[in-house]
Order: structure tokens, then C-alpha cells, then sequence
């Protein structure tokens, strides 16, 4: 589920990870970066947040 959520909003799943500090500074990248290049960044934050989803998983499993 959380896979899905970062496609749409990735700060709010980062947060969802437990990571506060980088989920607000991702935030107050990812608005200006959408809005000045017209969602081409997008992807980049998309990937962050799956990559940051998978280490969480692959922390709880004790891997």
C-alpha cells in the first residue's frame, strides 16, 4: 500500500517509514521541484521512496 501512496504523494510515504527530518525536507523540495519543472523531478522522488520503503522492510524482516 505504501508502494502506491509514493507514487502520488512520496514525502508523506517517507514519513510513513519512520523518517522524519528527510520526509519534511523532501517535502520542501519535492512542491517547488513540481511546480517549477513541471513534474519531470517527480520520478526521482518516486524511486527515493521506494528504495526508502524496501530498507524498512528489509529492516523489520532482520535482514
Amino acid at each position: 500500500m505504501n508502494y502506491v501512496l509514493a507514487l502520488f504523494l512520496p514525502p508523506l510515504s517517507i514519513f510513513l517509514t519512520g523518517r522524519l527530518f528527510l520526509s519534511i525536507l523532501v517535502f520542501l523540495i519535492w512542491v517547488p521541484a513540481i511546480i517549477f519543472s513541471g513534474g519531470l523531478s517527480h520520478p526521482m522522488f518516486i524511486a527515493l521512496a521506494w528504495i526508502l520503503i524496501y530498507q524498512d522492510r528489509a529492516d523489520r524482516r532482520g535482514g
